[in-house]
This record gives C-alpha cells, structure tokens and sequence, in this order.
C-alpha cells in the first residue's frame, strides 16, 4: 500500500522524536523533570466536569449535532469575546466552532489557498503549522521573531516580492514558545500591512488568558478593522485545563468562518453535545478559577525566573503564555543542549531549532511543573557549571 503524496509531505512530528526520548530515560528508571512539552498539568475545574457529566446523561446529547455546532456554544463564544475584550460577534455568522484550534490552523490553508500558493509563517513557531502547509500543497515562507525586536515581526523589513505573493499569514501572541506578547499598537500595524498587500491574517490566540505583571493579552480582534483582514482562534485547552476536550473556535470575518464551516461540514459533524455544553459552562461560568490558574503561573515563573539567575543563566522572564525561552550556552547547539540536559540533568526541554531557523540557539522549557519542581531542574542543571554563578 503506497502513501499519498500529501501524507508523504507531512513533516516529522517534533514532539515525537522528544516524547520517545523522555520515555527510553523514564524507563531506564531515571528521575527525568519533563519540560519538554505543553500539556497543562492542572484538572479540568470542577464545575466544568459536572457540566459534562450531566449533559452526557441525557439521551439527546447522543444524537448528532448540528453540523455547525450548538447555538448555545456560538452564543457563549459572543458573549465571552464581548465581556472580555469588548468585541461584538455575530454568533451564526462570526463564529465557527472547532475541534480544538489546531484542527482549525490545520485545515485553514485548504480553505483559502489553492496549490501553489503562499503563506507566511512565523520563526520560530508552533511546528503543527507546517502540516496544514503539507495537507494543502502550498508554499510558505518564514518572517523571522527576533530578541532585538521583542520577538514581533519588523513588517518594514519584508522583502517586496513576499508580500506581493503571499496571501494568508499566521501570527501567535502570547507566543509559542518565545513569550512574548503583542500590544494593540503592533496590531494596528498588523491590521494596517495586512489591508495594503490584501493579506488575511489569522491569530492564534491559545495563550490569550494567560498574562503577567497584571497586563492582559490584547485579542487581535480588539483592533479596529482586524475583521476586515482576518479571525483569530482560541482554545479551552489553556484557559481551562482542557487540552483533552478538544474544543475551540474562530471568530472575525464572516467569510473566512464561513469556509471554515463549509470544509468542516465535509469533515466531521460537529463535536459531541456534551462536550459543547461544557464548554458553554467554561465560558460563562466564573471565571475565578482561571485566575487562580493564571497566578500559578506567574508564581512559577518568577520561581524558575529567579534559579536561572542564581546559577547566572542571564535569560528574559516570559511576558505570557506558559513557556519560558532559554539562550543556549557557548558550545552547544540547541539540540546538542537539549540532549546534554536530558542526559548529564535528567531535565528535558525542548531545542528550539524545532521551532525553526531562528529558534537555533535557544530551548523552551514549559512551566507545568510545580515551584519546587522548577528549581530543582535548574539546581541539577546549576551543578553541571555551565554558567557563571552569582
């Protein structure tokens, strides 16, 4: 049995080869403290659970779904984006829901490319991207996030040809995996570059609860004329503990939902109603929990922040997302690091030369693990004397 040529093209699964790694040195019988991969670490909140497990009690949850999804879970995306960020959707026709937002990033090319076409990518970047380059035979070319630049995209340095040939652009703020965070002034640029090379922008907004030093995400969609040029996807993966679940939606321009609900009428039809009553439950139910989340976070950070420091690894504290972004030491290079660590620490984290070109010279390493997990990794890394202690 021959492959097709499209599966042929997917590229090699990143966090594979990483996950195969940690599991041969778990099962050597190692300690290993696995920073390696984003999967949230807390439960799904209490009250979301008995959403689920009462919906999944009744018979009518059995049934098929509406292709599109339920009104209800459409209604409850609206009136979260209007409560908080201030943005007003139409839930029928500004809101398609998703069976988790990569689906969503993965299927958008077919929608809006046909063979041949070019999209833009940021680098470094989630690496689940490029499969939805594969899947529809497009082009792509990279924009790269720089340190100097605050890992935003410089649009003033765009080569002329790439943005006369590109035609759809993906952008990530909080960011995976730098951390960084954009403000509204860099979306109104975005929004401004994107209506003069007629480029539609996506934002994949998967970080967007989580920010710190009391500054809250900017949702793209906050920007005047950002419907005009593109949508933005949020997940209930990191908000709610619910990478599991599998559920998400896009929201803005009402013809690019519409091709996103066109193809997905072709695909699935819709996600199991209990799962949707959940979500509605997450959205509109108090959000204390997603507070408290969020402080977790920051406390982890500044506890991981903090040991970097001790042990004179000189690196930037993360403004949002859950990932912290680590410069390589003189000698190595990312994977080589990477390795070293897993081997010489059993600590592993992510190389960033998987993220991209110019994610070479840098590692990712996830904060969910628990404060006193987080220092001990850097303690262990502290005895290999790779840095100047303070």
């Amino acid at each position: 049995m021959k492959y097709s040529r499209r599966l042929k093209k997917l590229p090699e699964q990143f966090f594979a080869s990483l996950v195969k790694k940690v599991n041969k040195a778990i099962a050597e019988g190692r300690d290993i403290i696995n920073l390696g991969q984003g999967n949230p670490d807390q439960p799904t909140p209490a009250h979301i659970v008995k959403a689920l497990q009462a919906a999944a009690e009744d018979p009518q949850t059995h049934k098929y779904p509406p292709f599109r999804g339920l009104p209800e879970l459409k209604e409850a995306a609206g009136a979260f984006y209007q409560k908080e960020y201030g943005v007003k959707l139409d839930p029928e026709t500004e809101v398609a829901v998703l069976f988790g937002t990569k689906a969503g990033l993965v299927e958008l090319p077919l929608c809006l490319l046909n063979e041949g076409d070019t999209m833009l990518l940021p680098d470094p970047g989630y690496p689940d991207y490029l499969s939805g380059v594969a899947l529809a035979n497009v082009e792509y070319e990279t924009f790269p996030l720089k340190a100097e630049n605050g890992f935003l995209p410089d649009y003033e340095a765009f080569p002329p040809d790439q943005k006369e040939k590109a035609k759809l652009m993906y952008l990530n703020y909080p960011n995976n995996p730098t951390g960084a965070t954009a403000d509204h002034a860099f979306f109104e640029k975005t929004v401004k570059f994107a209506k003069e090379n007629q480029i539609v922008v996506v934002h994949d907004f998967a970080y967007g609860a989580i920010g710190y030093n009391g500054k809250k995400p900017v949702s793209f969609l906050e920007i005047e004329g950002a419907k005009d040029v593109g949508i933005e996807m949020y997940t209930l993966s990191k908000t709610y503990n619910m990478a599991g679940w599998r559920v998400g939606f896009a929201v803005g321009n009402p013809d690019i939902i519409e091709a996103i609900n066109l193809i997905q009428d072709h695909l699935y039809c819709s996600l199991f109603p209990a799962v949707q009553k959940a979500a509605v439950a997450a959205l509109t139910g108090d959000q204390t929990s997603v507070d408290e989340l969020v402080e977790r976070y920051e406390r982890r950070r500044d506890t991981f922040v903090a040991a970097c420091r001790d042990i004179g690894w000189k690196i930037q504290a993360p403004n949002g997302s859950f990932f912290a972004w680590l410069p390589v030491p003189e000698g190595f290079t990312s994977e080589e690091f990477a390795d070293f660590l897993l081997e010489k620490a059993d600590v592993a984290v992510a190389a960033g030369k998987g993220f991209g070109k110019h994610g070479e010279g840098y590692i990712r390493v996830g904060l969910l693990v628990d404060g006193e997990r987080l220092k001990e990794a850097v303690n262990r890394i502290g005895k290999l004397n790779l840095f100047k202690s303070k």
